[in-house]
């Protein structure tokens, strides 16, 4: 009369925990070097991601390339305008030591050009009006 209940192990109501894949780094490695990371659907996914930050990589590069050629540039100005006011400065002193009155009147004396400085001051012509 009294059957013993019996318990219906098809009805599980826990559901099983998804198997996570757990990959280490030696793993993650030989798929790399041996190419099967490349036919995973995440690469397939993610293939626009990855151009992407390739192309940002290539941009980077060619900007700091530029950057670089522009500092040796600006450094070899300066170096030149460095060496361009020197002369400048050279050829001021010069002028000044050559338009002295004492270098003239050596000058003039070496030539023999029989001229003598003179003894009377400068002085200035009124006009009347």
């Amino acid at each position: 009369m009294d059957e013993p209940v019996k318990k219906d192990k098809s009805r599980n109501t826990t559901k099983p925990k998804a198997k996570m894949k757990k990959t280490s780094y030696k793993s993650f490695v030989n798929e790399i070097f041996d190419g099967s990371f490349m036919t995973k659907d995440a690469l397939r996914r993610n293939i626009k991601l990855i151009l992407l930050i390739v192309a940002c990589i290539f941009v980077y590069i060619s900007n700091h390339y530029a950057v670089i050629m522009s500092l040796s540039e600006i450094d070899t100005l300066q170096k030149e305008l460095t060496d361009v006011k020197y002369d400048a400065l050279t050829i001021s002193s010069e002028l000044m030591r050559e338009s002295r009155q004492s270098f003239i009147r050596d000058k003039v004396n070496e030539r023999g050009l029989g001229l003598e400085d003179s003894m009377t001051p400068p002085y200035t012509i009124a006009k009347e009006k």
